[in-house]
């Protein structure tokens, strides 16, 4: 293999050729300034903190996602059991059994960023590793198998009695098909995608790892949809119109103090979207991007009119409930919040 082909095929090549594999911190350097001439325009450099009374800081720094998920109806999302970080094995195996839930189950942190430790959990081997690497409060939640996974941005503004989706990304788990010949280590080296997550799916997925598929044969690799373990987001705007409008008004008027956000959520078909007809995994706040803009090949530039436009939509949003009397939170308190997040806490360990 010559040696610009090899350079080409490299994970750096990879990631350098593609912004939407770029470190979080890169991409949103300009994103940054723009939140500080935002935050001047509203005096506060925490105006988010109004966007979502209902929910902790509007939902930016380190919500509790059952508090959420507390607001959303029954018949919309699925069993979801809160545990201590401190809960036994047998405390969570007889509150499992208790709600009626089987394998396979979703763990994730009660506060959680970008995926980190979200996990499908198949059987009593799986619930013992993870619970050796969690440290935190997590969520034990029903397995929602149906065939479409999405994220939909949704918001209005205080003052008006109806709003809108402004953006919709479909999900596509990682996976490989088959040719009868490669083993899925091979199929994996030949996606781009996938080769990215290779030493991950080494350790993950080691007992398929080496196996030969038939041809056409499809495996999926990753069941978490989350773009920084391979899953590919594609831009569904061309999904939203009206009657999607009108249901996730619905939705979004029983959640009190909800007014901007994205559902992660399955459905069953795009006409069970437009009816409402979801099962919510989860919703997030003001930190909650227009996913979109993920799409492979989305322009960065047009991704940024994208984020600056959210932004603004966010800042007129925090503004009108700040005039109907939500106080913006103190710089005092933003600090001492954001000093009580898991990362910033893993960050400052790391140090000492």
């Amino acid at each position: 293999m010559s040696i610009m082909r090899r350079i080409k095929n490299s994970n750096f090549w990879i990631r350098l050729n593609s912004w939407e594999y770029w470190p979080f911190e890169v991409v949103y350097i300009p994103i940054m300034f723009y939140w500080l001439w935002l935050s001047i325009r509203a005096r506060s450099l925490f105006f988010f903190s109004a966007s979502n009374p209902g929910i902790e800081y509007g939902g930016m720094l380190g919500e509790s996602k059952i508090k959420i998920f507390d607001e959303i109806s029954p018949d919309l999302k699925p069993v979801t059991l809160l545990f201590a970080a401190t809960a036994s094995k047998d405390e969570i195996l007889q509150k499992i059994e208790e709600s009626g839930l089987e394998y396979p189950l979703i763990f994730k942190p009660d506060v959680g960023e970008r995926g980190l430790l979200v996990e499908k959990i198949d059987n009593e081997t799986d619930l013992d590793s993870y619970l050796e690497i969690i440290d935190q409060d997590f969520l034990v939640q029903e397995y929602i198998d149906l065939p479409i996974e999405l994220g939909v941005m949704y918001y209005r503004y205080p003052n008006k009695s109806k709003g809108k989706v402004s953006s919709i990304v479909v999900k596509e788990m990682l996976s490989v098909k088959g040719d009868g010949k490669s083993t899925v280590r091979e199929l994996v080296l030949s996606n781009p995608r996938a080769k990215l997550q290779l030493e991950t799916l080494e350790i993950a997925r080691a007992d398929v790892i080496d196996k030969v598929l038939d041809d056409g044969e499809e495996l999926e690799l990753v069941p978490i949809g989350n773009h920084s373990r391979g899953t590919a987001f594609y831009n569904g705007n061309h999904l939203i119109n009206q009657d999607m409008d009108r249901a996730f008004d619905k939705i979004a008027s029983e959640i009190s103090g909800f007014y901007i956000g994205r559902f992660d959520l399955r459905c069953a078909s795009i006409e069970a979207l437009n009816n409402g007809d979801v099962k919510i995994l989860e919703l997030n706040g003001a930190g909650a991007e227009p996913a979109h803009i993920y799409h492979p090949g989305f322009s960065l530039i047009k991704a940024y009119k994208t984020l600056f436009k959210h932004m603004r939509t966010l800042l007129k949003i925090s503004r009108i409930n700040n005039q109907m009397g939500v106080d913006y939170m103190t710089l005092k308190d933003g600090w001492y919040v954001f000093k009580q997040l898991p990362i910033f806490k893993k960050a400052k360990t790391a140090r000492s």
